[in-house]
């Protein structure tokens, strides 16, 4: 059992042992009300960023722009704000920063007045090279008015030497590092793009004839849009009053989607690459339950991400499931100070255990991920406060060992407890009896793949492996290694 010294050395900010979404898009053109439209849209991707959010629209004359701090259901639900967003063209962005100061000047969509018109931008990822960018822009004159480093498409756009405005952005891209997906609007044209490497997701659907882009296909579903495919990994999409072409300005190559979408970013009733989230996260669960050894009684989910993973683990296994954690919806960042007295209630704001299907039992916890492991050590203590007779923990992901710099905002490598922790030794200090993490392999099988490719791997994985596909000009040994820079944010 674990020792409860130990846990009140760790009475953290449970906020600070979670990963953290980047952040969402989405853009109509062609439809009435395409701003409310775009606000529902990101209603739907708020799971992808809780602390601002934005929408920019066309009504034929002029650009119309509302940004806010907070939730976007609390930003756009008066009839005036939205009245202020008239147009048949619009687009919008939620908003987590992993970097810098929240304040309304970083809020996105960026829009600028450039020499071929009004140009808004909604980013989601994160610029690699944005640093070095930054600093060359500024010595050529360029006057950054946010600390983004998504404004550096804007900048690159608004100093390109190409006559037309797709060749201006196709200019600026080429220039770019890391991951993107950028959803872009002038007084003409909406403009989808995806960074060679498809590391973030972008889905292009139709409602009434009207095109939409989206990070994910749970925002198309809200507002009635049907999927037509996904934006291809290095593609740009033009969206006019005459249809959509596609322009490939990349060399081709094999796309290398972000593996987190399928453990945790994407909500479960996305799509994505062909595959339903929820159905992989289940099939994550069986892989897991092969591979874990623990003989229990029980099988609860860390909500609510780990449910599905659960369910999958518990069916595999012929353990019964059971909802041992219940969560509060309805405690927000902000809820209360967090006083240290505060802190020592630790996770107890946010879930609370189910005495009656934890009593006397050996509980097998799934959840996804492992960051720090302080809200692990919480809710091993959690169960057994509850009467456990056993706790064994599965993950159904292997151990993050490297920190993220396309757009997740993962704690500094040293904070990693399994970068710098044994199995045996993150075991004892969660307090549980067994910790089985999913192998590479294994979460390759769960989204239909053999085993990973060593020479090519499908997916963008190197919070696991260490394997960055891109490179990473800004990182630098001597600052917080998952903040590329002082002054960038991720989109």
């Amino acid at each position: 059992m674990t020792d409860t010294r130990k846990t009140q050395q760790f009475d953290l900010d449970m906020d600070g042992d979670t990963l953290r979404e980047e952040c969402g898009v989405f853009g109509v053109f062609g439809q009435d009300d395409a701003a409310a439209l775009t606000a529902l849209g990101l209603h739907a991707l708020q799971h992808r960023g809780q602390e601002a959010c934005g929408i920019v629209s066309f009504d034929g004359k002029r650009f119309n722009s509302e940004r806010r701090i907070g939730l976007v259901g609390d930003a756009f639900s008066k009839p005036s704000t939205m009245e202020r967003l008239r147009g048949r063209a619009a687009v919008g962005h939620t908003r987590y920063s992993t970097t810098g100061e929240l304040v309304l000047r970083n809020v996105q969509p960026m829009f600028a007045e450039l020499s071929t018109g009004g140009f808004a931008v909604a980013h989601n990822g994160n610029i690699t090279n944005g640093r070095e960018l930054r600093k060359s822009l500024i010595a050529e004159g360029a006057i950054y008015q946010s600390t983004s480093d998504s404004e550096a498409v804007v900048q690159l756009v608004a100093r390109s030497r190409q006559r037309l405005l797709v060749d201006r952005f196709i200019d600026a891209i080429r220039a770019l590092e890391g991951a993107y997906s950028l959803v872009c609007l002038t007084s003409k044209k909406m403009i989808g793009a995806r960074d060679p490497l498809g590391i973030r997701p972008l889905v292009l659907g139709e409602l009434n004839g009207a095109y939409i882009l989206s990070s994910e296909t749970c925002a198309l579903d809200i507002i009635g849009a049907k999927f037509v495919r996904e934006v291809e990994n290095g593609e740009v999409v033009v969206i006019t009053e005459d249809g959509v072409q596609s322009i490939k300005p990349f060399p081709p190559q094999p796309a290398r989607p972000c593996i987190f979408e399928y453990i945790y970013f994407s909500r479960p009733d996305s799509v994505i690459g062909g595959r339903s989230v929820y159905q992989v996260r289940k099939e994550m669960g069986r892989q897991l339950a092969r591979e874990a050894q623990a003989d229990v009684d029980v099988v609860i989910p860390v909500p609510d991400s780990g449910v599905p993973a659960a369910l999958g683990f518990a069916q595999e296994a012929n353990v019964p499931f059971e909802l041992g954690i219940i969560r509060n919806h309805y405690v927000g960042r902000t809820f209360i100070e967090p006083t240290q007295q505060i802190r020592a209630l630790g996770v107890k704001l946010k879930h609370n255990a189910n005495r009656a299907v934890i009593e006397g039992k050996r509980v097998m916890l799934v959840d996804d991920s492992i960051v720090r492991g302080t809200t692990s050590v919480k809710i091993v203590q959690m169960m057994f406060d509850a009467g456990a007779k056993e706790v064994h923990m599965a993950i159904a992901s292997p151990p993050i060992t490297h920190p993220d710099f396309y757009g997740i905002d993962t704690p500094e490598q040293k904070a990693l407890l399994a970068a710098t922790h044994t199995l045996d030794e993150m075991r004892e200090y969660i307090g549980v009896q067994s910790l089985t993490f999913l192998s590479v392999d294994g979460i390759y099988k769960a989204t239909g793949y053999e085993e990973r490719d060593a020479a090519r791997p499908q997916f963008t994985d190197h919070c696991f492996t260490g394997d960055y596909p891109t490179e990473l000009t800004d990182y630098d040994e001597g600052s917080n290694p998952h903040q590329l820079s002082l002054l960038a944010e991720a989109g």
